[in-house]
C-alpha cells in the first residue's frame, strides 16, 4: 500500500445536533456535506479539518456505548496539530470546554493537552 495521507476519521456520536454543534461551533470545522440515510434512519456529516482531511460524523439510533479505558484495543484518540497550543486551550475554555492541564512530551519536547467531545471521544491537541 502506498497511502499519500488520511482521508477521514470516522466518529458515531449519540445526538446529532449536539455533536454537529461542537464540532461546527465549537472546533469550528467547516461543513462539506450533511446527509440524511433514510434507510438507516442516520444523519452523516463530512467536516473539514483541513485540506483533504475530513472527520466523517454519524447518528444511528441507539449506538452502544463507546469502551472508555484507554488502554483497550482500537482507536485511543485523535490528535488536531495546532500551532499556538496556549490560545487554543483558552479558545476552547472560554466556549465551556474543560481542558486538562497542559503536558510535555518526553520523547519529542512538543506540548500537548487532551479535552473530549459530547461524547467523551478524547481529544488532543499538539503543538507543531
Amino acid at each position: 500500500m502506498r497511502a499519500t495521507g488520511i482521508h477521514h476519521v470516522a466518529i458515531i456520536c449519540s445526538n446529532y445536533e449536539r455533536s454537529k454543534h461542537f464540532y461546527t461551533k465549537i472546533l469550528g470545522f467547516s461543513i462539506i456535506q450533511e446527509s440524511f440515510r433514510t434507510a438507516r434512519n442516520s444523519f452523516k456529516l463530512d467536516l473539514k479539518i483541513v485540506d483533504n482531511v475530513q472527520i466523517e460524523l454519524f447518528s444511528f439510533p441507539d449506538p452502544p456505548n463507546r469502551v472508555n479505558n484507554p488502554e483497550a484495543c482500537g482507536l485511543r484518540h485523535l490528535a488536531f496539530a495546532v500551532d499556538d497550543l496556549d490560545a487554543t486551550v483558552d479558545e476552547l475554555e472560554s466556549q465551556g470546554v474543560s481542558v486538562e492541564n497542559i503536558r510535555l512530551d518526553e520523547l519529542t519536547g512538543k506540548r500537548f493537552t487532551f479535552f473530549k467531545d459530547p461524547d467523551d471521544l478524547p481529544l488532543e491537541i499538539y503543538e507543531n
